[in-house]
């Protein structure tokens, strides 16, 4: 296989990142010559990556200067052991599920995690953090790696992983892997209507304009960078997660209208720039994957798919609780069974609701990437 073109080199790292950049180059000693980058078992691709927020970050903000993250009781209580690795849920999320499904690992490990093995590199990893967004003021103004960040590191796992096992290898890696982007809530949930920041300069409409703008930017890039085969999960229905029904839903904690409206509007808007990049862009698997519409379908019907609460989530009241806000002085009031709570806190679901979308979200659309 002929090597891919990775393009011309990145702007140089922030600092909150150069550690990063001199623990892969320690690695390259390591992984020359240690381990093959065949795939493992009976996967049907090598690796799988993951890019944007708390939804598939396993833990790439524990070591930021945030207050956004949850590598503390009782996020993770059902891992086994039960460790709060840094996820944001109870137990596994959506990319590792995904993962597994495709026959990779159980676990798809944060890239800033420290304690990596070698065949975790070789096999993907994902480079998520937790209120990341297409905005980059959704990053910025958290203090957590923004999309461009998160390119920026992959670009070093490229260069690592070309050391060890040689620039085909690495490229066929980079080609015949599956990438999982999920971002974009945070900026219509908190920057957008959380505060004035962007609703004071845009309306919703010229708002989701610059949302799928910048996502057709980061699937160009990510292209340009290696990547073929692309699943972008839509934004779910934000209306309807506790927080939001706490926070704009009134007295009866109703769906926030104005935020569904949005995240359609975005998600149209982004599935459209999809479409085009597709004629854009040689050789790419691009796939538009829906999560709006099977979630919304949960909420409305808990029952139906196993579950009894859809309105608020399992940490504490259930109502507003989230990162540092659910912690270990909010056991007495969490619930004991997280099974039966469609929402781990009062914006993440748990891993049995994960378990269910992601069943669904494989089953209709990775045929389109494989």
């Amino acid at each position: 296989m002929s090597s891919l073109q990775f393009g011309p080199p990145r702007p140089r790292l922030d600092l909150r990142l150069s550690w990063a950049a001199l623990w892969a180059a320690v690695l390259v000693s390591l992984l020359r010559g240690a381990v093959r980058a065949a795939p493992p078992g009976n996967a049907t691709v090598p690796a799988a990556f993951a890019f944007g927020d708390s939804i598939v970050d396993p833990g790439n903000n524990n070591g930021l200067a945030t207050v956004v993250k949850c590598n503390f009781p009782p996020y993770g209580r059902d891992l086994n052991p039960g460790v709060p690795l840094g996820r944001f849920s109870n137990g596994r999320v959506p990319s590792d599920i995904f993962t597994e499904k495709l026959g990779i690992k159980k676990f798809l490990p944060a890239y800033l995690d420290p304690n990596l093995k070698l065949r975790d590199l070789l096999t993907g990893v994902s480079f998520a953090s937790g209120a990341n967004g297409y905005d980059p003021l959704s990053a910025k103004s958290t203090s957590v790696l923004t999309l461009s960040d998160q390119l920026d590191l992959y670009t070093k796992y490229m260069e690592s992983i070309r050391s060890a096992v040689g620039e085909e290898r690495a490229s066929a890696i980079a080609s015949e892997a599956i990438y999982i982007v999920c971002t974009g809530s945070n900026d219509i949930t908190n920057t957008y209507f959380g505060t004035p920041l962007r609703s004071s300069q845009y309306n919703i409409s010229s708002y989701t304009d610059l949302m799928a703008s910048s996502a057709s930017s980061f699937l160009r890039e990510l292209y340009g960078l290696g990547a073929r085969k692309i699943g972008v999960l839509s934004l779910p229905p934000l209306g309807c997660i506790p927080s939001q029904r706490t926070l704009h839903g009134g007295p009866g904690r109703g769906c926030f209208g104005s935020a569904n409206e949005a995240a359609a509007l975005f998600n149209s808007k982004l599935n459209a720039g999809i479409n085009s990049l597709k004629e854009e862009l040689p050789g790419a698997r691009l796939v538009y994957m829906d999560i709006y519409h099977p979630l919304l379908t949960i909420i409305q019907n808990p029952a139906r798919f196993g579950f009894e609460v859809s309105t608020r989530g399992c940490c504490g009241t259930g109502n507003i609780e989230v990162s540092i806000l659910c912690n270990s002085l909010d056991d007495p009031e969490t619930c004991k069974d997280d099974t039966n709570y469609l929402f781990w806190d009062s914006y993440h679901p748990t891993e049995a609701a994960y378990r269910v979308l992601t069943n669904q979200v494989y089953n209709k659309y990775a045929r389109q990437l494989l």
